[in-house]
């Protein structure tokens, strides 16, 4: 708990409406929808090779990838929900403090990472278990990626200031920029050039160093204009033990996630090269439909922590309202796009037959994960703004146990079928677990 926390509080109204969700949650979408689509790039430079093996490596690649780089995901939305409560309370001092404790962290972990490239390369293969083709591709685009560590995880801290803010506008200009340069070099160094998957992992440490330096400028011509921060600001030790423990715990959360979308490409490994190329196609409709209701989860994030620093239960109430209702009609909408042209996706990802009529019998399973995942996606935005950070990481272990005792028995019985049922089943666990603990929490936070 900060200084200004343990004070009393100060109730700040301010009203949500439709207007303020969309303002925050479009700009947003928009954004995040770049980045499966830098996927779906990504996968169709290397499904044009026409080699399963080089496409089956670079979906493994990235798993590894996510599974180190989003346990530190805390970086952006730690730094969004403690932005944002700030903004709440009208404390402008504090919230350029806490992004430059993140960023801090930040350039600390990422060098630490680039360091730690051929263990973290020696590990993933271990753990994928993959064909010695697919084994080779992942290591040389996890191994050049990891350079991008220090200029990536900057760009959570400075992704998490901004959308604290709610400053929607600013966060899709520098994620339109990141994704932007990186499809166009994945292009030009992956198939132009000839460079394979090692190209498309170039391209994406190119494009976080160029984001990153930009955003960086930007932020600090901002800050300028602004008081200096007082002597002792960034070592305020309540303040560092408040964002330590939130980290701590997201970081958990996070690292579980990761684990359950790697578990899942495992096992459809397991179950030969041509499953896990399949799946990795369709991992990317998953990816879509979550970038689309990120956007609406951050407008809870954004508006739940704001509440929170208000201490104003009224628009935590309407903006849990709000995200829900759009969440829902979006989720609908985008499943049965999927449904419908699916099948000219899934062509433009890969050339190879056998990988595109797989995917075509799975193509329900993945279109439908955009209803089944809302509630995850929503809740996590509502606990993160709030900073109830405990809780998301019980949760999602709760969830976790949920999806390996599916594991456990469904594969078994319907194959790569039963991969599908327990990812539905972790997403409807995470989201309908938050929703049943969220009033206790907002009575105890929102108590008079």
């Amino acid at each position: 708990m900060t200084a200004s926390e343990s004070a009393a509080p100060v109730r700040r109204s301010f009203e949500v409406d439709n207007r303020l969700v969309l303002s925050i949650a479009l700009p947003m979408m928009l954004a995040y929808l770049t980045t499966p689509l830098l996927g779906i790039v990504d996968t169709a430079v290397i499904g044009r090779l026409g080699d399963a093996a080089l496409l089956g490596g670079l979906a493994a690649g990235a798993i590894v990838f996510d599974l180190v780089f989003a346990t530190f995901n805390f970086l952006r939305t730690g730094t969004t929900g403690l932005v944002a409560q700030a903004f709440g309370r009208e404390e402008p001092a504090e919230e350029q403090a806490v992004f430059w404790r993140a960023l801090i962290v930040a350039v600390g972990a990422g060098f630490v990472l680039a360091v730690a490239a051929p263990l973290v390369v020696w590990a993933g293969a271990r753990f994928m278990a993959a064909e010695p083709a697919v084994t080779e591709a992942m290591a040389s685009y996890v191994a050049i990626r990891l350079l991008s560590a220090p200029f990536a995880l900057s760009n959570y801290a400075i992704l998490g200031y901004v959308l604290g803010r709610g400053e929607s506008g600013f966060g899709l200009g520098l994620q339109l920029l990141l994704n932007l340069v990186n499809m166009t070099l994945s292009v030009a160094l992956g198939l132009w050039m000839g460079w394979g998957v090692a190209g498309v992992a170039w391209a994406t440490v190119a494009a976080e160093a160029v984001a990153a330096c930009i955003g960086l400028t930007l932020l600090i011509l901002r800050f300028r204009r602004l008081p200096p921060l007082a002597p002792g600001a960034l070592r305020n030790v309540a303040a560092l033990k408040t964002m330590f423990a939130l980290n701590r715990d997201i970081m958990i959360r996070s690292f579980v996630l990761l684990g359950a979308f790697a578990l899942f490409a495992r096992q459809g490994a397991q179950l030969g090269t041509l499953t896990l190329a399949a799946n990795a196609v369709l991992m990317n409709f998953f990816l879509l439909s979550g970038y689309f209701l990120d956007g609406f989860a951050t407008a809870a994030e954004q508006l739940a922590g704001r509440a929170v620093g208000a201490r104003y239960r009224p628009a935590f109430i309407r903006a849990v309202q709000l995200t829900a209702f759009w969440g829902f009609a979006v989720s609908g909408l985008v499943s049965v796009l999927f449904l419908l042209t699916g099948d000219a996706l899934v062509a433009l990802m890969t050339t190879a037959p056998q990988v595109r009529a797989m995917a075509g019998d799975y193509l329900p399973w993945a279109a439908l994960t955009a209803v089944t995942g809302v509630l995850a996606f929503q809740m996590d935005g509502v606990f993160m703004g709030s900073t109830w950070s405990r809780d998301l990481r019980n949760m999602m272990l709760l969830s976790f146990a949920l999806f390996i005792a599916a594991m456990m028995t469904l594969p078994a019985q319907f194959g790569n079928a039963g991969l599908w049922m327990s990812l539905h089943l972790f997403l409807i666990g995470r989201g309908i677990s938050l929703l049943a603990i969220m009033p206790v929490r907002a009575r105890a936070t929102f108590r008079d």
